[in-house]
């Protein structure tokens, strides 16, 4: 008997080594969940403070380069009237 219940101690202990074993898989799986929705939530902040960055850039553009068209076609005018 003493051979059968070593069986048996043994084969609990295997057992509640899945269970552990499994349960530590989960948590790693919802830790991973988790750092994936973060990501997704980084990336799409990123995305969205690009967008706002473009549309910045395309507002400027459009009073700067007219301004600095202004200023070169001057800067020519006294250059050509003083030269």
């Amino acid at each position: 008997m003493s051979d059968h219940e070593e069986i048996v101690s043994l084969l609990k202990e295997i057992r509640d080594n899945q269970r552990s074993a499994l349960e530590r898989q989960l948590q790693h799986l919802e830790l991973a969940r988790e750092q994936i929705e973060r990501s997704r939530t980084q990336v799409q902040q990123s995305i969205e403070l690009q967008q706002a960055a473009i549309s910045r850039v395309k507002q400027i553009s459009r009073i700067a380069l007219p301004g600095i068209a202004v200023c070169v076609v001057l800067i020519v005018y006294l250059l050509i009237k003083y030269l």
